[in-house]
């Protein structure tokens, strides 16, 4: 940036590179797409990663009632620690414990899951050096990122093999410049859950090149059934693993915004120093919400499992809904998710010719059946699109209603597509 010379008369003020650089790819490809809805159809909007959006998911009475009283506290008014509040720290030691053994000078309390990533990121990361990302995946590691000089590398995940990691690949992405592999389990936007096996091939490779983890685990305790969820921290021997989660999906309060970093690292390999630089990065906005601190013990110890197994069912019958539907979607192949919210549908392109892409293949389905979920490259991933499961029932059931119908209207038969192209020979299903 160029100064101003004393005396200058003109202004001469811009954004700053840190401003320029970041982007959020979601918002980006969003804002720019042509989504002007069927006004004959109510829009259904698949796209937003919020459980509360259609207000059919609420927290339990618990939740709600340990703020009402925090509220009347006067300490919940003041500024605490930038670590966060000692007691709320305990208690997300406590919560945390199937992650390991955990004191509370191990947790850092953050403005949400997205601060918590930020914070380890950033806290481990120079500019210059890269992390090594999913692909497809969360985008909000490369918005953190960019602005600030370190680069993104991706690493596959397989849709045949149910989103498992590609080692092969992963291992082949580290270089000497590498801070950090970032694993998403169970994942956004896949749903994917990863047994101990995997999770135990990921660590080698770490181990073998001395690389951290940052574990993105704030959906750690939605898994379907005949899966379970492995915390990379309770199976690490050696790898340090800065684990970030939160209230945000589980508690179904996402604007609350209250997360939390927790460093596992049995070696000490972190050392005092990245101990002390999250300390420092968390003086940035001198802590998260104190008021949802301070209800914070009340609300980890005293929800009942009853409410957290009646979400998770709910979602994962939705996932089985929308799986069994979507699979009468003539070119499209959906995935079913082991996890999470989310589901990634294959959009077989080359049957939609006159679609140049599945931004295109999105923003007409949003014209003329009023149902809009997010493309593909919002996580890096063109020829797919992602679905949110927490809708209700009969929503889920008349969007994918109007998703095939969709598919029926585009799709050209197999003799067409000859006809286009001779060399495509793949049977419409």
């Amino acid at each position: 940036m160029s100064r101003r010379s004393r005396g200058s008369n003109t202004w001469e003020v811009r954004a700053s590179t840190l401003a320029r650089n970041t982007h959020n790819l979601i918002r980006d490809i969003v804002e720019n797409l042509q989504v002007e809805p069927n006004p004959n159809k109510p829009l259904i909007a698949l796209s937003v990663g919020d459980p509360t959006t259609f207000g059919n998911l609420n927290p339990p009475e618990q939740v709600i009632q340990a703020v009402r009283d925090s509220v009347e506290w006067l300490s919940s008014r003041s500024y605490g620690p930038a670590k966060g509040h000692l007691e709320a720290r305990q208690a997300v030691a406590q919560y945390s414990a199937h992650q390991g053994p955990i004191s509370p000078d191990d947790v850092i309390l953050c403005s949400g899951c997205s601060h918590a990533i930020e914070l380890a990121i950033t806290v481990i990361a120079d500019s210059g050096q890269n992390i090594l990302v999913p692909r497809p995946g969360f985008m909000i590691y490369k918005t953190v990122t960019e602005g600030l000089g370190i680069n993104v590398k991706y690493y596959r995940l397989l849709p045949e093999q149910q989103w498992k990691i590609d080692l092969e690949d992963l291992e082949h992405q580290i270089d000497e410049d590498t801070a950090a592999i970032v694993i998403t389990n169970p994942s956004n936007p896949c749903g994917s859950v990863y047994d101990k096996e995997h999770l135990y091939e990921i660590l080698d490779i770490a181990a073998r090149n001395h690389v951290p983890i940052v574990a993105d685990e704030i959906y750690e305790h939605f898994v379907f059934s005949n899966n379970e969820f492995f915390a990379l921290s309770a199976l690490s021997k050696d790898v340090p693993i800065l684990t970030c989660s939160g209230l945000t999906k589980r508690f179904l309060v996402p604007g609350w915004r209250v997360g939390w970093v927790i460093i596992h690292d049995r070696h000490n390999i972190f050392g005092t120093e990245v101990r002390k630089g999250l300390s420092n990065l968390a003086t940035k906005i001198l802590g998260p919400n104190t008021l949802v601190q301070r209800a914070l013990p009340t609300i980890l110890s005293c929800t009942p499992q009853s409410f957290f197994d009646d979400v998770v069912f709910f979602i994962e019958k939705q996932a089985k809904l929308a799986y069994e539907e979507l699979r009468c979607a003539p070119g499209l192949r959906p995935i079913m998710p082991q996890g999470a919210m989310y589901m990634m549908v294959e959009i077989k392109m080359s049957l939609f010719p006159t679609f140049k892409n599945e931004l295109q293949f999105v923003e007409r389905m949003v014209a003329e059946q009023s149902v809009f979920c997010l493309p593909g490259q919002c996580f890096e991933y063109p020829n797919y699109m992602r679905l949110v499961l927490t809708v209700p029932e009969d929503i889920m059931q008349e969007a994918c209603k109007r998703i095939v119908t969709f598919c029926q209207h585009h799709i050209v038969s197999r003799e067409r597509l000859k006809e286009i192209d001779s060399n495509i020979v793949q049977v419409v299903e």
